[in-house]
């Protein structure tokens, strides 16, 4: 009784300000003061009619949604394979390897942001789509690799050769048959990068300034210092930028579950 109790209070105070910052964005600023925490009497779509209008969230969240995209498809492509060669053939120095692997996870972005900050001045990467995919693809590829090959390295050696008996080279071997095995794993690293790709916020205060690249999360970081004072447009927006976080995650649940813990025991 007392676990039940604790995660139902811990599921409120989770649920609570999504559920508070979705009532007010149907509410003007004035109502939003008065009574914040009621509910709208005379619900609006002002706040999101001005969004679009005033700030053009629409175009901030097509930026969002190519860069972050092209982020998953970039790190699941190039993990996946990395993560077959890790798990499944044996070449020298992949103690080495996985070792660098790991240990890069322990670099903080931060720390590497300037040289990186450089060298996408250097190739004119700077405020374009680019300048902000190469980054987070290379900053994804570890944790990707790591998580991908841990699980293949769990799927049975007889199934890799009764594809060899069968004909099947190495690139065969991966898309027709450690693929579709290891798709729970991919749809789980698929959910995290997308999640952090979307909400990194320093990464793309760094690479890109223009607005017509912008990304939604520092379109929202700016319309809590310009309109700090229209309550209804920043609820608005900020449900706008949780809304395709929560679809996202929604579909790939059962699939995420699966993948999280799937591979965890061996055999």
């Amino acid at each position: 009784m007392f676990v039940y109790i604790l995660l139902s209070l811990w599921a409120i105070s989770t649920i609570f300000p999504l559920v508070w910052v979705v009532l007010n964005s149907f509410k003007t600023s004035r109502e939003i003061i008065s009574e914040t925490f009621k509910i709208p009497t005379n619900p609006t779509l002002e706040n999101y009619i001005n969004a679009f209008q005033t700030i053009d969230i629409g175009r901030s969240y097509m930026n969002s949604l190519v860069m972050s995209g092209s982020v998953v498809l970039l790190v699941l492509f190039f993990g996946g394979l990395a993560a077959f060669a890790m798990a499944r053939m044996n070449f020298r120095l992949r103690g080495l390897l996985q070792t660098v692997l790991i240990m890069s996870l322990l670099i903080p972005a931060f720390a590497t942001i300037v040289p990186v900050y450089r060298m996408m001045i250097s190739l004119d990467l700077v405020n374009t789509y680019w300048g902000l995919i190469i980054p987070q693809t290379a900053g994804n590829l570890p944790f990707a690799i790591l998580v991908i090959s841990g699980y293949m390295a769990t799927i049975p050696k007889e199934i890799e050769e009764a594809a060899v008996m069968d004909g099947c080279n190495r690139w065969k071997m991966f898309y027709r048959i450690f693929f579709p095995i290891s798709l729970p794993s991919f749809a789980t690293v698929g959910t995290f990068v997308f999640l952090w790709s979307y909400n990194d916020l320093f990464s793309s205060l760094v690479f890109v300034e223009h607005a017509h690249v912008r990304p939604i999360v520092v379109l929202l970081a700016q319309v809590s210092s310009q309109y700090g004072t229209d309550y209804g447009l920043m609820t608005a927006a900020i449900t706008m930028v949780v809304i395709p976080v929560i679809v996202f995650y929604l579909l790939a649940q059962k699939t995420f579950e699966k993948g999280a813990t799937a591979g965890s025991v061996k055999g």
